[in-house]
């Protein structure tokens, strides 16, 4: 069953005091630090955050009820406030105004992550008018009108904060408004409508997000995604805006998966009814007393626990069935890599077996992502090597995130294991291999040559030697120099390869030296010998190299047949082994092995 949950708690929550009657707990979204206050701060305040470094204990004085409380950034000063009007910072210091705005305030929020102020006005609520913080200066930013479901007779509060919350997504901020049921207009479902809030212009109604439900709801955002929290059926959906359904101007969104709840939780009971060797038991998800901050932020205030909301990928690959929609979400997930990697062996090996469209859907949006990452690296290069400019200065580093999924992660984790699946028809093998070369030719990535050697070997292991013979004639297999020794490798298997791999390896017009060298890396020392013979350099070339090679074989045979090549040769030039090439040492073996007697008499001469 967990199998189905792509919501999950953290593992390792922040666990504090929980709230009673003498302990009041506090939430500061800027530095996401929860402050349990018991009796006012005289029995002490204690402050916990994201790690063990921003927490921190403390006393004051009980000077009343404390409404909030708060740390600036870094824990230098605190400021606590008692009262509807002022804020009181227990550190003596002079506050300076800096600047000031008249406007009629109904409530406010604040973005920390973007230094966004949002404050409603009218009597209405629903004009709202953001300020941008940067350093020390204040900037006034286009204000925005929120639509109502309906507009109240006479004019009253309409728009709560409880509806609004500030969000970036896909690195842009949003401010989202969850819309109501209304009777009036018989829509058949709450909304979340998402306004566009840039940082110059006006903010523009972009997104809607059809919850098809009503009741009460929570909104968090994790991994740019939108998550609508449904207390009353305990169940969360999730929205990527990315996944576009146009209609009209603006982008109407389904939930990307069917409703499900969090996956479930244990937690330790606290207070003087806990034993200490008391088992976890099942937290309440979806509790009244939840609070929901943002971006991905849930307390239970009730239970002194806070949680950061996380998604869950691995269940969605069973959940959402279009695979090229599965991609195009999975694409843009933060821990992508595996799941991706899974669904490509999934798509290969189970029941969408042989289906080759869905096969190049799934392989050309990845060789997407691939060549945009190929072209942005290879453009900052450029943009460094060309030296310090106005341009380049504007160029950073391509992040690679775990969408790129290069060659060598297809071949790892996905196609060499596919190639040895059992009971997959080695056609449809051949066809899936052909289907990512095919891609990434039209993407213009280079092929590696493992992937060719892969196709030759699945080809020779199925004996498909007459289709190996056309992928070389029509070049659907491009030359390189791995690919031409692989050739001559299976000549013994396939004859006119050892052809096949010479003409390969004339048409790449690489220096002859080079390609011997390759040759005989590999133990190919007769193909090496071959080679060299077909382009008319054997006269010129190194005995010692080749005499090296055969002796690191340790076949005795082999040796003999180099060291006898040579010997004719090094007669017809009238030379000496020792002469040229420094070959004592293989002319010791070679007596040492065969005797002394098995030595042509001019090659000692």
């Amino acid at each position: 069953m967990s199998d189905e949950y792509y919501l999950e708690l953290s593992e390792n929550p922040v666990q504090f005091e929980n709230a009673s009657s003498v302990n009041n707990v506090f939430f500061d979204e800027a530095n996401k630090q929860v402050f349990a206050v018991r009796s006012g701060g005289a029995t002490g305040v204690v402050v916990k955050g994201p790690d063990d470094k921003s927490s921190v204990a403390f006393r004051m004085d009980d000077k009343g009820e404390v409404k909030c409380i708060k740390f600036s950034l870094g824990n230098k000063i605190l400021a606590v406030q008692r009262t509807t009007k002022s804020v009181v910072l227990p550190d003596k210091r002079t506050l300076k105004l800096l600047k000031s705005q008249s406007i009629n305030v109904n409530w406010y929020m604040y973005c920390p992550e973007t230094a966004v102020l949002l404050l409603s006005t009218t009597v209405q609520g629903n004009v709202l008018q953001p300020f941008a913080f940067k350093s020390a200066t204040v900037s006034k930013m286009s204000k925005f009108e929120i639509e109502l479901p309906a507009v109240p007779k006479p004019a009253k509060l309409s728009l709560s904060e409880r509806d609004i919350a500030v969000a970036t997504i896909y690195d842009q901020l949003y401010v989202m408004y969850l819309k109501h049921h209304s009777r009036s207009t018989n829509s058949p479902g709450a909304e979340v409508v998402l306004y566009h809030l840039p940082r110059e212009g006006t903010c523009r109604k972009t997104h809607v997000l059809k919850l098809n439900t009503t009741g009460k709801f929570a909104l968090n955002v994790v991994d740019n995604l939108v998550v609508v929290h449904h207390q009353s059926s305990q169940t969360s959906l999730i929205y990527d805006i990315k996944l576009r359904e146009l209609d009209g101007a603006l982008n109407v969104h389904q939930p990307v998966l069917p409703a499900r709840s969090i996956n479930p939780y244990k937690i330790h009971l606290t207070g003087p009814a806990a034993a200490p060797s008391q088992a976890p038991v099942p937290c309440e998800l979806y509790s009244s007393s939840w609070s929901v901050f943002q971006p991905d932020i849930i307390i239970s205030a009730s239970e002194g626990y806070l949680w950061y909301l996380q998604v869950k990928l691995q269940p969605t690959l069973n959940l959402l069935q279009d695979k090229g929609k599965l991609m195009d979400f999975l694409l843009r997930r933060r821990d992508c890599k595996m799941v991706i990697l899974s669904v490509c062996s999934q798509m290969l090996t189970g029941g969408d077996k042989g289906n080759l469209s869905v096969v190049a859907t799934v392989f050309d949006k990845l060789n997407q992502v691939y060549k945009e990452y190929l072209d942005a690296e290879q453009a900052y290069t450029a943009a460094m090597e060309s030296g310090p400019s106005r341009s380049s200065t504007s160029y950073k580093r391509p992040v690679r995130t775990q969408a790129v999924i290069d060659q060598s992660d297809m071949y790892t984790h996905v196609l060499s294991d596919f190639t040895e699946k059992k009971g997959v028809k080695h056609k449809f093998i051949i066809a899936v291999l052909m289907e990512y070369i095919r891609s990434l030719n039209q993407f213009q990535i280079p092929v590696q040559h493992y992937l060719y050697e892969l196709v030759i070997k699945t080809l020779v292991q199925h004996n498909l030697f007459y289709m190996l013979h056309q992928f070389l004639q029509y070049h659907v297999l491009s030359d390189s120099k791995p690919l031409a020794c692989l050739l001559l490798s299976l000549e013994s298997t396939y004859p006119p390869a050892h052809q096949l791999s010479l003409d390969m390896l004339k048409r790449l017009s690489t220096a002859n030296d080079e390609i011997v060298e390759v040759l005989l890396s590999k133990q190919q020392v007769l193909g090496a010998l071959r080679f060299i013979r077909s382009v008319g350099a054997h006269d010129n070339v190194s005995a010692r190299k080749f005499l090296d090679a055969a002796r690191q074989t340790n076949d005795t045979m082999l040796f003999y047949t180099i060291f006898r090549f040579f010997e004719q040769r090094n007669m017809r030039l009238n030379t000496l082994f020792t002469l040229i090439g420094h070959c004592e040492e293989h002319v010791a073996y070679f007596k040492q092995v065969f005797g002394e007697n098995a030595l042509m008499k001019q090659a000692t001469a």
